[in-house]
């Protein structure tokens, strides 16, 4: 069996920290917007709040997976 170099390694790290990210951010933004989705349909008069609640929650949703992206390309690019 072949031994992996430190920088096939690397790619792989990079590999698996973008993907987790990516699912990551995805399953947020489901859940935020669900939520959304949930509040309008009991409370319709208080849409516009909750419009800038959702709009608020996925942004720092998605501040996580971009950080973890930037650190996986890093990774793979052997930066870090």
């Amino acid at each position: 069996m072949e031994q992996l170099s430190m920088e096939q390694l690397n790619v792989i790290a990079g590999a698996i920290m973008i993907t987790i990210a990516a699912l990551a951010g995805g399953f947020g933004n489901a859940m935020v917007i669900s939520r959304f989705i949930e509040g309008v349909a009991r409370q319709p008069e208080a849409r516009a709040t909750l419009l800038v609640q959702a709009i608020l929650g996925v942004a720092l949703v998605e501040v996580i997976p971009i950080i973890a992206v930037a650190f996986g390309i890093m990774k793979v690019l052997n930066i870090l």
